[in-house]
């Protein structure tokens, strides 16, 4: 790791790579909001809303498990301009959807943009999270800091992303905002190709692929307890919340809609932009302790937020009312606090436990069980919400992170 004199240089790389992540996932939660409403409207179910996001998710699993190994072989500069890239073709390609074509044709084809959305999301977060080890201080505490800072700050871009896309679908339509979001995106990514400062290390050709999975038992583990982490978040997010909001929310009336599209992307955006902030608050909130002690805190908090999703669905047995939704809208929000410090502590091991010879390599593969626990729980998402409704979802969200707890307790560095 670079020693503290040798930041400076550094930092403005940092930036730079930062400010690209944070344009990055601005479109990517607007996106996500836009698919979902627009068409939820267009009557589609939520097991077809799953379908649209399953090679989102898919190709977030392939991505970084070749991320890491395209980094180390061509330099962390060449995958983030890729994955901006990559976002503003998927952005363009949404334009000429049109509400004539067949479902399962319009299906198939927002599967397969979706699917190139994803390989960008994880060529930019690979590049972004990496970068942070290499170029963090190497004071006691400062890798934590810093990288539950870009985390945090991320998550909380995604979450004015979500309200952004609801606020434009809702003013300006689909297709006018999409035209947005890419002219946006590319301006960026123009700039950054003109000016990124130097610090961010070059191509290693030697590096092999078989490189890229783990023979380190520690990362392995923590690989699999963010699996199921995830795969807990998504199983009520992606579906089965905004759709259950959506029917408390909208009378059916074009007005209907546009309030509750407001509503949902409020309220979406206000639990990404907490989770985001108390992320990133992590360290002073828990405290910085040695490597052992860290990986023992993980576990910890993984059987705290497991009670929540649980208590939550015996509630949702009630039915759709005014008071479930306030004990949903209560109870989530908790969730996200609890979710963030267990994210934030798997952030930070994985770069922890991480050498820098290969830090592209594990991150990767640790973003590509993290990519699986999103695939997993979107699928679950759509099935759960389909055949058993909210109560479903958030008790399968109850199960996973209880498997992500069993996964966390036996890890050791």
């Amino acid at each position: 790791m670079p020693t503290s004199a040798a930041v400076p240089s550094g930092l403005p790389a940092y930036i730079a790579v930062t400010a690209a992540y944070w344009a990055f996932m601005l479109t990517d939660g607007a996106l996500r909001m836009l698919i979902l409403l627009h068409f939820h409207t267009l009557g589609f179910s939520a097991l077809q809303l799953a379908w649209l996001f399953l090679l989102y998710e898919l190709m977030g699993v392939v991505t970084n498990l070749s991320a890491g190994w395209l980094a180390a072989r061509f330099g962390l500069a060449s995958t983030l301009y890729a994955g901006l890239s990559i976002q503003i073709a998927a952005l363009l390609a949404l334009t000429i959807l049109s509400p004539d074509w067949a479902i399962a044709t319009s299906v198939i084809y927002v599967m397969l943009v979706q699917g190139l959305s994803g390989i960008a999301k994880d060529l930019s977060k690979m590049s972004a999270k990496s970068a942070v080890k290499l170029l963090a201080p190497a004071a006691d505490g400062a890798l934590f800091t810093w990288v539950a800072r870009l985390t945090g700050s991320k998550n909380a871009v995604k979450g004015i992303g979500f309200l952004l896309g609801a606020s434009l679908l809702a003013v300006a339509g689909f297709r006018p905002t999409l035209l947005i979001m890419a002219a946006v995106l590319a301006a960026i990514l123009l700039a950054l190709a003109l000016r990124m400062p130097p610090g961010l290390p070059q191509t290693r050709s030697k590096a092999k692929f078989r490189e890229v999975f783990s023979k380190d038992a520690a990362i392995n583990r923590l690989s699999a307890a963010r699996l199921f982490l995830f795969g807990a978040r998504d199983v009520w997010f992606v579906v089965g919340i905004p759709i259950y909001f959506y029917g408390v929310l909208s009378d059916g009336s074009e007005a209907g809609n546009r309030a509750a599209f407001f509503l949902i992307g409020s309220f979406m955006a206000l639990w990404i932009i907490g989770y985001g902030a108390i992320q990133a608050a992590a360290p002073r909130l828990i405290g910085h302790a040695p490597l052992a002690q860290t990986a023992r805190s993980a576990a910890r908090w993984a059987l705290i937020l497991a009670a929540i999703p649980a208590a939550l669905a015996l509630a949702a047995l009630t039915g759709p009312s005014t008071p479930l939704t306030i004990i949903l809208v209560l109870g989530l929000l908790a969730f996200g606090a609890v979710f963030a410090i267990n994210s934030a502590l798997h952030s930070y091991l994985i770069l922890a436990l991480s050498k820098s010879e290969r830090v592209t390599m594990d991150v990767g593969f640790y973003y590509m069980s993290n990519a699986a626990g999103r695939l997993v729980g979107t699928l679950l998402s759509g099935l759960s919400y389909q055949f058993g409704g909210l109560p479903l979802c958030l008790a399968t969200a109850a199960l996973m992170v209880a498997l992500s707890w069993a996964c966390a307790r036996r890890l050791s560095p």
